[in-house]
């Protein structure tokens, strides 16, 4: 008879899912599906409140990218307002954003990613985590601690919190930059970029050792999605939708936030609370994409500053033989660490603008549109907000489409994959399982901010007496 093989919960993620794997008689992998097992209705209890209160209600779906979610709230509630936001004001928020990266992506490649990197997909699973990454590897523990600080003070410095600041506001931000913050936050620069320099090099240094999950962790074709400038540019915290094909060709470029809905569909399937995006053109299921730091990569002509580009262009190397875009997942984790170059090098020149202390950093206004649509790249990838008000300003209709979203197409096909090539029924091995879990790890998910409510969600309901004797149940499908 076929057998099921659970991984439950997946470790080292952002929130809670499992791992279902269909075994056959022969042995033989026959299916694999992610399952995202939790469930936050944001959307859904956020209508009835003022539109000036979401940018502070929706930095609370998640403790590891609030930020993410003042950007892409703010920027809907700009579009609600009708508003050009001040010139430092717009600086004050990318700067934030940037910190924001740095922390995140530190945060994913030092904690969640290194202890795989640098103990070895086969470790001992009680020495394979950050304790164990610890005692092997200090140095680079500590640094990676230093540089996720380093992100994290950034962020206190310009709201006084490091976890759900309320500073970013619908027309731009509520406090400026004080000279002594950005004295401060200079005098650290050369150490966080040495620290990046460094981890990159030791990146590359093992890639090396890691030929079969760089062949199946993800090696398929796909479009890929990101912001970018008018020129063509990396794009994190305003911009348009770029879509390309796996050869880096362009499928659709410069879409406006308001247009987003025209090339992004989103379907649901019963065995998981995360939506399924996909590209409207070309139809579910064919249509899908992937975003985030490997695809923010795949869709720019170049990043803007010298470090993240001389890195790009060993980064686009590894595409060759697929004639443009880097394909493998597993390269998720080389581009994080460009991203950190380039935030780091943009904070230093943002930090150099002669109105970055300037206090005319907010637009004042009332609601002029019944509607605002606002996107902005979250270190998992694009990050999409849209609002409905009434005449009173009280939200009436939301919605949010989140980076781990519109992985989610290709996360099934990824396990899939992955579980194919390692996974044998008939000796199994908790290394093998581990490459399943890994392939998941590469793209970062953050589960908390993406489960959200689209139609009718299966759902069931049991009445338990004191015996566990089931009393009522009731089941919507």
């Amino acid at each position: 008879m076929p057998k099921e093989i659970i991984i439950d919960p997946v470790t080292r993620i952002e929130g809670h899912a499992r791992i279902t794997i269909q075994i056959g008689d022969d042995g033989r992998v026959e299916d694999a599906q992610f399952h995202v097992t939790q469930f936050r209705g944001f959307e859904k209890f956020t209508e009835g409140r003022r539109f000036e209160e979401m940018p502070s209600i929706t930095a609370r779906i998640c403790g590891i990218c609030p930020v993410s979610h003042l950007m892409a709230s703010a920027q809907a509630c700009d579009e609600l307002l009708a508003v050009e936001v001040p010139p430092a004001g717009r600086k004050l928020r990318r700067l934030f954003n940037l910190g924001q990266y740095v922390q995140s992506h530190a945060l994913s490649f030092f904690h969640l990613t290194s202890p795989d990197l640098l103990l070895g997909m086969d470790a001992p699973v009680a020495e394979r985590n950050v304790l164990g990454l610890a005692a092997r590897f200090p140095e680079q523990a500590k640094a990676g601690i230093w540089l996720r600080q380093f992100g994290q003070r950034i962020i206190e410095r310009l709201s006084g919190k490091r976890i759900h600041p309320m500073w970013m506001v619908p027309g731009g931000v509520s406090s400026p930059l004080s000279s002594q913050d950005r004295t401060e936050i200079l005098a650290d620069i050369p150490r966080a970029l040495e620290i990046t320099r460094q981890t990159v090099d030791l990146l590359k240094s093992v890639l090396d050792q890691f030929g079969p999950e760089i062949e199946s962790f993800g090696r398929f074709p796909s479009l890929f999605l990101g912001l970018v400038t008018p020129e063509g540019d990396i794009e994190h915290s305003f911009g348009r939708i770029r879509i390309v094909d796996q050869d880096r060709n362009i499928v659709a470029d410069q879409i406006p936030p308001a247009a987003y809905s025209e090339f992004i569909g989103e379907a649901t399937v019963p065995f998981s609370y995360l939506k399924m995006p996909y590209y409207k053109p070309q139809g579910y299921p064919d249509g899908f994409y992937r975003v985030g730091p490997l695809a923010r990569l795949n869709v720019c002509d170049r990043c803007g500053t010298p470090l993240a580009d001389a890195e790009l262009a060993h980064f686009r190397a590894l595409g060759a033989e697929h004639h443009g875009a880097v394909w493998e997942s597993f390269h998720f984790h080389y581009a994080r660490l460009i991203e950190i170059l380039y935030a780091l090098e943009m904070i230093e020149r943002l930090l150099g603008e002669p109105d970055i202390l300037s206090t005319d950093i907010r637009a004042h206004a009332s609601p002029n549109r019944l509607e605002g649509v606002g996107i902005s790249e979250a270190p998992r990838g694009t990050l999409i907000h849209h609002y409905r008000i009434n005449a009173n300003g009280q939200i009436t209709w939301a919605n949010l489409i989140v980076a781990t979203g519109h992985n989610n197409l290709a996360m099934n096909r990824g396990v899939l994959e992955v579980a194919k090539r390692f996974v044998d029924g008939n000796q199994l091995r908790e290394g093998a399982l581990n490459r399943v879990e890994a392939l998941i790890r590469c793209y970062d998910p953050c589960l908390s901010c993406s489960t959200h409510a689209l139609g009718q969600m299966p759902m069931r309901l049991q009445l338990l007496g004191p015996g566990g004797s089931l009393l009522a149940e009731h089941r919507r499908d």
